[in-house]
């Protein structure tokens, strides 16, 4: 697996891997992580339709999946301490 493209953003940081025909987007804030993995055959310009896929909209509902996942966490932890 090897970094073939980091993206700059305010909140989060972004990387795009290859590995096994598949170009994987992996995304993390703290100690959280999201990852995508999508196939090369699925995309018609390679990893610039990587950065097509990662529009305002899509970036926007990961922001949101790290506060639910953030969220679930505390639940979890505090139920575990309590």
């Amino acid at each position: 697996m090897r970094i073939i493209a980091e993206l700059p953003h305010p909140d989060f940081k972004i990387s795009i891997l290859n590995m096994n025909n598949k170009f994987i987007v992996k995304v993390e804030q703290g100690s959280l992580e999201q990852s995508y993995k999508i196939p090369e055959m699925d995309l018609t310009d390679g990893v610039n339709s990587v950065f097509e896929l990662l529009d305002e909209e899509f970036l926007k509902k990961i922001a949101a999946r790290f506060i639910d996942m953030r969220n679930d966490y505390k639940d979890a932890y505090f139920r575990y301490n309590y």
